[in-house]
């Protein structure tokens, strides 16, 4: 009887067992588009925080065009880091 039961989806209770399955599977598929967004979302919310607190920490000194060399020194490091981290998110979305 216990075969039975296996065999007809638990008496019938889930349906068919291969749309069960169908079903399962598209679950599955969607979870993992979630999770590909939320760390695309964590990974371009990371680049934005990181590039703001590199710029509000700068000490800004001297005349406008010293003050301007200063931000494009830090941006000059902080930039390549925060567009490799967009791109990686971007690439997860693909």
């Amino acid at each position: 009887m216990c075969d039975d039961l296996v065999m007809d989806g638990f008496g019938g209770l889930f349906g068919d067992p291969e749309e069960l399955q169908k079903r399962m599977a598209e679950f599955a598929d969607q979870m993992q588009g979630q999770q590909r967004l939320a760390w695309a979302d964590n990974a371009i919310k990371l680049a934005v925080d990181m590039t703001v607190a590199a710029v509000n920490r700068i000490n800004l000194q001297g005349d406008a065009e010293a003050q301007a060399q200063q931000i494009r020194q830090v941006m000059a490091v902080v930039f390549p880091e925060a567009v490799t981290l967009v791109r990686e998110a971007r690439q997860g979305l693909q």
